[in-house]
């Protein structure tokens, strides 16, 4: 057994760089309509504000359908090629947008761009391309590349859409698919294995036990909630900064203020909530933060401060939420299922993405712009009641143990018992035929010789 060096290889770091920059343009590229279809919509024949609300959200049906089948696939043909077919779709799906004349043109535009849903793909090429020692750190650039992509999509969707029309978003993102395809076959190292990898990618074997542990699920609401909440509020935010006095073309400065100091705020609180480990407590905070929120601007007036402190309120406990959440499932996750979970978790974010969407327009139709603030709010009172019950989750970190011998039967038994034995190590998962041992540890309590004594005396007595 070994553990390797966690210094990143020059290939990882071009996978790495790839690899973000790609799932960050695709995601920019489906964020940036989110501040501005409402407010263009009335250019589009036969819009509605229930069918503005479907064209924003529906990608998120898509996505959540079609992610596990894209991510088989990438295990039988290969990641690249299944990584360029999503695009191409995507591409082909901004095209549609860009060129339609009607919201049943920018439906099937969006729904199309979600179809291409190769975020599974994308991170299984990851775990390819990188050791299991440096994985976590890979995942967690790829994880700050879609908070990026969020806050610049916020910015730049408004600018282009107020100085080319709603139109230029779409071409945009058509350009961006574009640039991923070169970005994937120019810049990211070709993959020579295609593994499963049971820290990124799905185990159908683990799939009924993560769906029957409660503690998971209450993570799966929650991503659920959150985006279905944001999707939801973003069919009447626009309106609220037009009624505030903000002119269109000032609306992606206003979101840059916002988001700045959103950042900014979020940091030491996600900060206090790892190293303090209070977790449940800053979880349960957010949520009550952004339904407070909410019920501020269902009450709102035409006061600009006031819409400016509201958002702000809410985007950091938004950002909160998005920076917790994964690592919550991380530290809850059974040995070698996270990337079980995650799936689970992704597919929960899609349907809420999908399903905000459709709520937001169709309060917005039926009772007007507080209606969906208001609804959004009973949602979260909702949400908060359910997950003040959980307990806080364990402080428990991953580590992956490569191991160099063959391990069946009473060797693999010993071996796990082994693992158990050492201070600190609270869940073990062995697994032959990937000669992999998956461990969850307290840090505080681990006792890193006896691990080390293990790793290195462990080849021989397992062999």
């Amino acid at each position: 057994m070994r553990k390797v060096s966690g210094l990143l290889l020059a290939t990882e770091r071009r996978a790495i760089t790839g690899l973000a920059g790609l799932y960050a343009t695709r995601m920019l590229g489906l964020f940036m309509v989110l501040p501005v279809l409402a407010l263009y919509a009335d250019d589009l024949a036969g819009a509605t504000p229930l069918l503005v609300g479907l064209a924003l959200g529906v990608y998120g049906l898509t996505q959540a359908v079609l992610q596990i089948p894209f991510g088989a696939l990438s295990d039988r043909l290969g990641r690249k090629p299944v990584i360029a077919a999503g695009l191409l779709l995507f591409l082909a799906g901004s095209v549609v947008a860009a060129s339609a004349e009607s919201i049943g043109g920018v439906i099937l535009g969006r729904c199309l761009q979600g179809s291409g849903a190769v975020a599974a793909a994308i991170m299984a090429l990851l775990a390819d391309q990188t050791r299991e020692q440096v994985r976590t750190a890979a995942m967690a650039t790829i994880g700050l590349s879609i908070g990026v992509a969020f806050a610049v999509a916020m910015v730049l969707g408004p600018w282009l859409a107020a100085a080319f029309g709603l139109s230029a978003v779409f071409w945009f993102t058509a350009l961006l698919a574009g640039a991923g395809l070169v970005v994937l076959w120019k810049l990211v190292p070709p993959a020579p294995r295609r593994l499963q990898h049971r820290d990124v990618g799905i185990d159908r074997a683990q799939l009924g036990a993560t769906l029957g542990r409660r503690d998971l699920l209450r993570l799966d609401l929650s991503i659920f909630a959150l985006h279905l909440i944001l999707m939801a509020i973003f069919v009447a935010v626009p309106f609220r900064l037009l009624e505030a006095g903000v002119a269109v073309e000032r609306h992606g400065l206003t979101y840059l203020g916002i988001m700045l100091l959103a950042f900014a705020a979020m940091v030491p609180l996600v900060i206090l909530a790892e190293k303090r480990r209070q977790m449940k407590a800053m979880c349960l905070s957010a949520i009550a933060a952004i339904t407070l929120s909410l019920g501020g601007l269902a009450g709102l007036g035409s006061g600009l401060w006031s819409l400016f402190g509201w958002l702000l309120l809410f985007f950091v406990a938004f950002n909160l939420l998005e920076a917790t959440l994964p690592s919550m499932l991380s530290k809850l996750a059974p040995a070698g299922a996270k990337g079980t979970a995650m799936g689970v978790y992704s597919t929960g974010q899609f349907l809420g993405a999908f399903l905000g969407g459709v709520l937001g327009g169709f309060l917005a139709q039926q009772w007007g712009l507080s209606a969906v603030f208001l609804g959004c709010a009973l949602f979260g009172l909702v949400w908060l009641a359910l997950m003040a019950g959980m307990a806080s989750p364990p402080h428990l970190a991953s580590e992956v143990v490569a191991l160099d011998g063959d391990h069946h039967g009473d060797a693999l038994d010993t071996l796990m018992a082994r693992f158990a034995e050492v201070a600190g190590v609270e869940d073990v998962l062995v697994v032959p035929e990937e000669r992999l041992a998956y461990l969850k540890v307290d840090r505080q309590r681990l006792d890193e010789e006896a691990l080390a004594r293990l790793i290195d005396t462990g080849n021989n007595r397992g062999a």
